[in-house]
This record gives C-alpha cells, sequence and structure tokens, in this order.
C-alpha cells in the first residue's frame, strides 16, 4: 500500500480540528426546545380544553398543530416546587425544594442538583430563561449559575414587592411608598416595603417593575434570545416563566364587556404565546419544539382572578369546605393543560390521554438532545418521546403527588394516581374564595376515586366494595415502593434560611429600593464567565 501524500495528511488534519470545533455545537441536528411555563393557570382556561373559554385563540391553534395532552400534571401545585421539578426531573422529596423561597432566602434549589440546563449547555446548546425564577436569586442560585447563559426576569412571584401600579388583586395591594416620612399603608398579604425587581442577567434594570408593560418585555427578549441564538448557529433552550395567570393581573386595556380582568389577562398570555410561536417558526420551523404547560392549578382564594378548572372541581371538598385547586392534591391543584407542538415530528390535531407529568421534560428533552442523564440520582420523569411522536400512548403507571402547602407536611407524598384510580391519604387545609380551609382529615385507609367515572372526584369508592377490595392492595403496594425508593435515593436538602440582606435591591437610600435613572446595580459578582466557544 503506498504512502498518503503530504497534501492529504493536511487534509486529514484540518478535518479533526474541524470535527473537534464543531463537536460542541452539532450533534447530529440537535433541535431548538422552548418551554413555555404558565403561571396558576386552569385546565379549562384553554379553549381546546373547554369549550367555554374563547380567550385563547392562538393556544388552539397551537394545539391544532401540534399535540394536546389531557392527562398532563404539575409535580406539585404550587411555584417553587414544581419549577424546581421541571428543571430537574425529580420530585421535591428528592431536590429538596418542598415549599416556596422568600424574597429574603439564602438558599434555592440545591447547588448538588443538575438543571436541564446545565445539561444542555454541556450538550452545546445555547441558554436562556425570561420571566419568574423563584429558585433562590442569592449566591450562586441565581439562573445565570445554573446552567442559564442569559436571564431576564423577575427573581420571584411579582406580587413579593410592590410596584407603582400594582394591578389586580384580592385583597388589593397599595403602590409603593414614595417618601420614607409618608405614612405606609399595611396590608395584610402585601409587600409593602421593598419594590419589585427586574433582572437582566446580574442587574437590577428596573425597580418597581412597570407590570403593564412586562409582557411586552418578556416577547421582546424572547425575541431576541430565539434570533441571536439562530443566528449563532448553535441549538438554543429557552425557558420562558411567564407572570400569566398569577395576581396581580394587569391587562394592557380595559375588558371588553362579559370578558372580566382574568378573560382580559388571559388573551393578553394567549397573544404573547402566539408571538413566541411565530418568532420560532420564522428562524427554524420543523427544528422547534415548543412545550406549553402550567405549573399549577388555578388559586382558588382569588375569586373571580382565578382559572378556570374545567371538570376537574374536587366535588368531595368542596362539600366539606377548602379549595380543591392550587396547594392541594386534588386534580384541579395539579391537573393543567399541555401542548406540544413541532411541525413534521409531533403529530398535528392528536389529543393524548397518556398520563403525562412536569417531570417528563428533563429526561425527554435530555434524549432528544443526544444527551446522558446526571448520574448518581433517581429521576421520576421518563423519556415520553415516543408519546409525542404518536408511537404510543402509555405514560406513568404510578404518579405520586405532594403536599404543596395544604394540610399535613410540606413535600410529603399525599396521593397517588395508579392507571384510572387516585388515592388520597390526607385532604384539607386549602383556602376557599369564601375563606373556608376544609378540615385536615387523615385518611387510613385512603379515599380512592375511580377518575373514568368521577373526574368531578366527587364519590370515593365504599371501601366494602368489590372494587376498592381489588385495586388497594395494588395502591398499598405502588405507595410503600415509592416511598422506599426515595429513602433510597440520592436526596438533596434545600436551605430555607433568610436574611434581609439577601433581598435584591437597587438602591439602598431610596424608599422601596427605588432604581433612579437609567443605571441599576449589580448584584454580588458570583457569576462566573464562561469562555466563548467557537461554532463554525
Amino acid at each position: 500500500m503506498g504512502t498518503p501524500s503530504l497534501s492529504l495528511w493536511v487534509v486529514l488534519v484540518l478535518a479533526l480540528v474541524l470535527v473537534g470545533l464543531w463537536a460542541p455545537c452539532v450533534v447530529s441536528g440537535q433541535p431548538n426546545f422552548i418551554v413555555i411555563l404558565a403561571d396558576d393557570v386552569g385546565w379549562g382556561d384553554l379553549g381546546a380544553n373547554w369549550a367555554e373559554t374563547k380567550e385563547t385563540p392562538h393556544l388552539d391553534q397551537l394545539a391544532a398543530e401540534g399535540t394536546r395532552f389531557v392527562d398532563f400534571h404539575s409535580a406539585a401545585s404550587t411555584c417553587s416546587p414544581s419549577r424546581a421539578s421541571l428543571l430537574t426531573g425529580r420530585l421535591g422529596v428528592r431536590n429538596g425544594v418542598t415549599h416556596n423561597f422568600a424574597i429574603a432566602s439564602l438558599g434555592g434549589l440545591p447547588l448538588n442538583e443538575t438543571t436541564l440546563a446545565e445539561v444542555l449547555r454541556e450538550a452545546g446548546y445555547t441558554t436562556g430563561a425570561i420571566g419568574k425564577w423563584h429558585l433562590g436569586h442569592h449566591g450562586h442560585h441565581h439562573p445565570n449559575s445554573r446552567g442559564f447563559d442569559y436571564y431576564f426576569g423577575i427573581p420571584y412571584s411579582h406580587d413579593m414587592g410592590c410596584t407603582d401600579t400594582p394591578g389586580y388583586n384580592l385583597p388589593p395591594c397599595p403602590p409603593c411608598p414614595r417618601h420614607g416620612t409618608a405614612a405606609r399603608e399595611v396590608r395584610k398579604d402585601c409587600y409593602t416595603e421593598v419594590a419589585l425587581p427586574l433582572l437582566e442577567n446580574i442587574t437590577i434594570v428596573q425597580q418597581p417593575v412597570e407590570l403593564g408593560s412586562l409582557a411586552t418585555r418578556y416577547a421582546e427578549e424572547a425575541a431576541r434570545f430565539i434570533q441571536r441564538a439562530s443566528d449563532s448557529g448553535r441549538p438554543y433552550f429557552l425557558y420562558l416563566a411567564l407572570a400569566h395567570m398569577h395576581v396581580p393581573l394587569s391587562p394592557p386595556l380595559p375588558p371588553a364587556p362579559g370578558r372580566g380582568i382574568y378573560g382580559a389577562s388571559l388573551s393578553e398570555m394567549d397573544a404573547l404565546v402566539g408571538r413566541i410561536k411565530e418568532v420560532a417558526d420564522s428562524r427554524g420551523k420543523g427544528n422547534t419544539l415548543l412545550w406549553f404547560a402550567g405549573d399549577n392549578g388555578p388559586w382558588a382564594q382569588k375569586c373571580e382572578l382565578a382559572g378556570r378548572l374545567g371538570p376537574f372541581v374536587g366535588a368531595w371538598q368542596r362539600q366539606r369546605g377548602g379549595s380543591s385547586a392550587k396547594q392541594t392534591t386534588w386534580e384541579g391543584g395539579h391537573r393543567v393543560p399541555a401542548l406540544v407542538y413541532w411541525p413534521g415530528r409531533v403529530p398535528a390535531r392528536r389529543t393524548s390521554h397518556a398520563l403525562l407529568s412536569v417531570l417528563d421534560i428533563f429526561p425527554t428533552l435530555v434524549a432528544l438532545a443526544g444527551a446522558a442523564l446526571p448520574p448518581n440520582r433517581r429521576f421520576d420523569g421518563l423519556d415520553v418521546s415516543p408519546v409525542l411522536f404518536g408511537w404510543s400512548d402509555v405514560g406513568h403507571k404510578v404518579l405520586l403527588h405532594p403536599n404543596s402547602g395544604a394540610a399535613g407536611k410540606v413535600g410529603e407524598i399525599e396521593a397517588l394516581r395508579l392507571a384510572q384510580y387516585k388515592a388520597f391519604y390526607t385532604t384539607g387545609g386549602a383556602m376557599a374564595c369564601d375563606g373556608s380551609t376544609g378540615p385536615a382529615e387523615r385518611h387510613q385507609p385512603p379515599l380512592i376515586f375511580n377518575l373514568d367515572r368521577d373526574l368531578q372526584e366527587q364519590e370515593p369508592l365504599d371501601v366494602a366494595s368489590r372494587e376498592y377490595q381489588a385495586v388497594l392492595p395494588a395502591i398499598s403496594r405502588a405507595y410503600a415502593q415509592a416511598l422506599q425508593d426515595i429513602a433510597a435515593d440520592n436526596v438533596s436538602v434545600a436551605d430555607y434560611s433568610q436574611d434581609p440582606a439577601a433581598i435584591p435591591c437597587c438602591n439602598v437610600q431610596h424608599v422601596g429600593c427605588r432604581c433612579h435613572g437609567a443605571h441599576g446595580a449589580t448584584l454580588e459578582p458570583h457569576v462566573e464567565k464562561r469562555a466563548p466557544r467557537l461554532c463554525l
């Protein structure tokens, strides 16, 4: 065999160098990912789910062009735990986030937990988070330290700080004070001392936030991120965590007759999602997966400012007083709207009845990116790409529902789904619109509902019935096995300690930390710079 010429060796060496440069950037045509998480949205807030809803034409079109999941669940029924589970694929009893973080929290999602953004960034993705974070903002808990190259948003819920235009809430909250000597109005459940901050990466760019323009700013920043990422030639992951439909609501225009404040805000959210889909399609239609879901159900105690449950009213609980929505393990607390759109890959006009969860987003996107799950831990989510592609309609055999602020210990597994059966071990303890909370009750043996016959969760099975006696052993085994699996796992513990020094403050010299002028304040310099990658 002859010896290769010098020119051939040069070509081979150059090829190897180019492969090395390309490797972190292009791996078999990695798709782009957009995850849009709506806040406190009801299953019935989607017109495609509930015919009475007329305010979501863009989301309904998304459902028509993609797949709608009607048995899709949040991993918890309140903000921080649900978001932690989305970004880790693990329940709060594993990742340590069992309840919400505060504005003065020192901790956040434990640093030994690996986020979806960190996995995708290592796989060559540009990563961005826009909107609500609520997983810790102090030190290395900031999103820029949790795998996101870019962040623009509010570090927690937008009712956790005063604003100059407070929007609609129940009870209503006063605007931020403007003068230190002025009498300050103190109201229960209102933040009156510190203004709500808006961050771009580690810089506070506005404090207090102008709520009326927040949706527009989120849409603009999301569009810019998509355009920059597309121009770079690298795949991207955008996590867009909306302020909608959490109170306070701030619709841009007075609501039309018959729509109400909630309906006007729902229309604004719908238009925002439509705008993101339009931008994504214009920059990579066919190579971008868009996944829309809710973080938990409606906040019932907000009355007419809360969302629509659809048929999932938790009638058994309502008969006894208290909420059957957010914070609870009733279907209204965790069954949320969900859509996946990916032209040419995810079937259009399809409705899936597979039992799925927000927990599945992590392992599914990791698999589609060609990456590997982090080692030395167990995951509650599944790679459900066969369901997305229409090859299967089988999801979870068992789904666990933790307590998220109702009766019982926060984070503990208080309900369990096995096929069409739903078992409750604790009920009550969450406030309804009328102010009732319902008695905290422990159920041993558990209440069991057959959701195939009783979506309203109105009439539990008679414990003496053949059906109850037949299904109870399987439920008891599944519950015991789940607890054993969690006990044997590498479990994290979140730091929930607080210090006023951790509160984001643009200017401590001004009342409410108010920013004056165009220059914001920079949070402590905890974010490490990443070396740029060369992508050809």
